[in-house]
């Protein structure tokens, strides 16, 4: 076999060459059967598994959330022996799938020695495509300036047999739905970017699926059972119908509203009801998509028409066949008697459209009175782009609706006033589109059609404009904390459904009501939206599109594959294990050594603030490099000050303040183990395993928060640092910079002491001396990854 870089990603070398606008790619071939032997769930197996967990839980009604998790426990009579509420326990999981889109898992993997994965995995390259001048230009650029990391990843799929979904081919969460995706599976994703990560877009096809860290994904890809505590299920019960504007993204902006960012934590959102079979399969996919900025584990949904019919227009017949045979025998929905932990009424008929933001997405407003909150915050009424796509909102239907409206300006002699930026969600989506005159029907108004990747939402954005300015933009992405699409921390970004977004582009103004106000006319007179209309799927059904950048489904691997990673490369570094914090070199033994506090961190901080997105995305694959961006936009509470830490022990030659990172690297070149002192929902937002791997790296052990996000905390566990709750939240600014912790108490948790608890005995700088009480959420397994250093040390050590 060649060496990867005779590889360098053919597909999409291909891709690139052809022309763009237009993007004539050959006939538009129908869509066909897809091979899927390794797609459908085995639903015999799952169900006996299921009936072993009845067994054990004395026939409890389940709900659908508890019928596809326990039907994925691994030996549930050692796991469930004598206990009947599974609430807040450890289950031991084995997922049918795992997909990725970064070098980091699978430079974690590459370590663990083994020569092919445990279950069917994808690597996806979506989110190295920086938009600025458009699809064609836009790849193009991405293949050249990321060339070494495309190669890598493609090598690294021929070598392990892992599907390969190259640039161009769409963005990750979009091609899982279109592809993989099942009723009744339980699949994990891991990605940079995206709950926690947006992985739970999957779920709107009737399955859960759930954002990981790639230490948790090489779990799944080397065999290991992937532990999850038990969540709540939380039931949303919809009835009515939805009519005019109201569409399902307006639905969990007004759900994020009233759980908050907070809100869904440790929780699987579950909904029933008959409101439910009214929505398109995608529909349902863009629900369980934000259900992310809620934090909640994932989202579910009983199996419906709708995603029969999804399967077979995707070409997956074979999938729908044997989820309706599971369906009847009850396994695809929740138990008539199954009791949720809380019910959430939502009537769809009185869902109005909702717009969310700035800098949070769960700041809701009505869009009857968004015009009020734009005077009363006294921004300017404007609008400086709008953006369409993402994976959260680049359907057929979403991309025929805003078409509709597209159609309607052009026949009233309207363009777009403001810049338009349309992102496809696939190849798929991107052909199809363009087969059915949608593309240009957008294109005729003035839109931009961007590469089938990321882009703009999650900072690889080529912006020129509005650099330091305070400006408005309007979005159907599913995030929007500061600097996050375009660098710039004062861009408000407002998230709304596709098709509000494309109506108030015709206006260039925030408080424009497309439901209720009209747009003077260049010849004169005044033009008034009428609600969109659009189709759920294609009526001459999909169309695949270049068929180069579809991998061959089921690759053997070729364990021959070299897979090259130059020493002097700035975008690939092997990772080097992470030496463990106990043993002969730390005298307090199983105590952690005594810890220096870098910082205390002011208010939100999330995986975007711990490790930024947009141009450091570039350096994935390479720790040392990334590092450099730690915590760069987190506030120090002790000063207020942005990216600021200081130093107590600094040398002469050296300064007392000094940015984050550089003070992080202090404190490493001296052997110094550090701690973080952090606030409420820690670590909120994309599964981004580098807000973990990098302070590890920098030498931190601990961070002690009055809370943690689910993903986030995991993922700190998983690269052996130890995450510890405040127990009384007024604690938090009685430890500051300099200060020195040991952990009390520690020993006894790892001895398997029962009743045993970790306080903390925190030394000031004046010499003052205190205890302080702590709560921990540590497994019996997480503890062995603790004492190992980190997960994948005690995976390898068990190979």
């Amino acid at each position: 076999m060649p060496p990867s870089s005779s590889l360098v990603t053919s597909a999409a070398r291909r891709l690139a060459s052809h022309k763009r606008p237009g993007r004539s790619l050959a006939t538009h071939a129908a869509l066909p059967e897809k091979d899927c032997s390794t797609i459908t769930p085995p639903y015999a197996r799952l169900v006996e598994n299921l009936g072993r967990v009845r067994k054990l839980l004395n026939d409890k009604p389940l709900t659908l959330a508890e019928k596809i998790l326990y039907s994925h426990i691994h030996e549930p009579e050692k796991t469930l022996a004598g206990k009947e509420n599974l609430r807040g326990e450890y289950l031991q999981l084995r997922p049918q799938r795992v997909a990725m889109q970064d070098a980091s898992a699978q430079l974690q993997f590459m370590s663990a020695g083994l020569p092919s994965c445990a279950v069917p995995t994808s690597i996806h390259c979506d989110h190295l495509i920086q938009a600025s001048e458009g699809a064609e230009a836009d790849l193009k650029s991405s293949i050249v300036t990321n060339k070494e990391v495309f190669d890598f990843l493609e090598s690294a799929a021929s070598k392990y047999g892992i599907e390969f979904w190259g640039p161009g081919s769409g963005i990750i969460h979009q091609i899982v739905l279109e592809n993989y995706a099942a009723p009744g599976m339980l699949m994990y994703t891991y990605q940079t970017d995206h709950l926690d990560s947006h992985t739970p877009n999957a779920s709107g096809l009737g399955m859960i699926a759930i954002g990981v860290g790639g230490a948790d994904a090489v779990d799944a890809m080397t065999g290991t059972p992937w532990e999850l505590k038990a969540p709540q299920i939380v039931g949303v019960h919809l009835t009515g119908k939805m009519n005019g504007w109201a569409t399902t993204k307006d639905l969990i902006l007004n759900i994020a509203g009233k759980l908050t960012v907070r809100g869904g934590t440790g929780r699987i959102l579950e909904y029933f009801g008959p409101g439910v079979f009214n929505q398109s399969c995608t529909g349902l996919a863009t629900i369980a998509n934000m259900g992310a900025e809620v934090g909640a584990t994932s989202t579910t949904f009983p199996y419906t028409p709708s995603m029969r019919s999804y399967l077979r227009a995707t070409g997956r017949s074979s999938v729908a066949n044997a989820a309706d045979e599971a369906a009847s025998q009850g396994f695809l929905s929740a138990d008539k008697e199954a009791e949720y932990d809380e019910v959430i009424e939502i009537n769809l008929s009185e869902l109005e459209p909702t717009i969310n933001g700035p800098f949070t997405p769960d700041l809701a407003t009505p869009l009857s009175k968004f015009g009020d909150f734009v005077n009363k915050s006294g921004w300017k009424d404007e609008i400086s782009a709008s953006l369409i796509g993402s994976c959260t909102n680049s359907s057929y239907e979403d991309m025929t609706r805003v078409a509709n409206l597209a159609c309607q300006a052009k026949d009233a002699g309207l363009t777009v006033k403001v810049p338009f930026l349309c992102t496809p969600g696939s190849e798929q989506i991107r052909a199809t589109m363009e087969r059915d005159n949608v593309t240009s029907s957008l294109q005729e108004v003035g839109a931009t059609v961007l590469a089938n990747a990321c882009g703009p939402c999650i900072g690889q954005w080529k912006r020129d404009d509005k650099k330091g300015e305070e400006n408005a933009i309007l979005t159907s992405f599913n995030r929007n904390f500061r600097s996050r699409n375009d660098g710039n921390r004062d861009t408000m970004n407002f998230l709304a459904s596709p098709t509000i977004v494309t109506a108030m582009a015709f206006s260039g103004k925030l408080s424009f009501n497309p439901m209720a106000d009209s747009i003077d006319l260049p010849s004169g007179g005044s033009f008034k939206f009428t609600p969109p209309e659009g189709q759920d799927l294609p009526a001459l059904g999909f169309t695949p599109g270049d068929l180069s950048l579809y991998p061959p489904a089921n690759p053997e691997p070729r364990p021959d594959t070299e897979i090259v990673i130059s020493q002097t490369s700035t975008r690939l570094e092997i990772l080097k294990p992470f030496e463990s914090y106990f043993g002969p070199h730390n005298s307090r033994g199983l105590e952690l050594p005594s810890l220096k506090v870098l910082m205390r961190v002011r208010g939100k901080c999330t995986t975007d603030h711990i490790s930024a997105a947009g141009p450091w995305l570039k350096y994935k694959g390479h720790l040392s490099n990334i590092s450099e961006n730690l915590l760069i936009t987190a506030m120090n509470d002790e000063g207020g000050d942005i990216n600021a830490a200081f130093d107590h022990d600094h040398s002469s030659n050296e300064s007392q303040s000094d940015t984050i990172p550089n003070i992080a690297k202090r404190f490493r070149s001296r052997n110094q183990p550090w701690a973080l002192v952090v606030d409420e929902n820690y670590g909120e937002g994309s599964a981004r395993e580098h807000a973990a791997l990098q302070p590890r790296f920098y030498g931190c052990a601990l961070i002690i928060a009055r809370s943690f996000a689910r993903i986030h905390e995991t993922n700190l566990k998983k690269q052996g640092i130890l995450p510890l709750w405040f127990i009384h939240n007024n604690d938090y600014s009685r430890i500051g910079s300099g200060d020195i912790i040991d952990t009390v108490g520690l020993k006894d948790l790892l001895d398997d002491i029962p009743g045993a608890r970790i306080r903390l005995k925190v030394t000031k700088r004046d010499g003052e001396t205190f205890e302080i009480p702590t709560r921990h959420t540590m497994s019996s397994d997480q503890l062995k990854w603790l004492r190992a250093g980190s997960a994948l040390n005690c995976i390898r050590s068990q190979l």
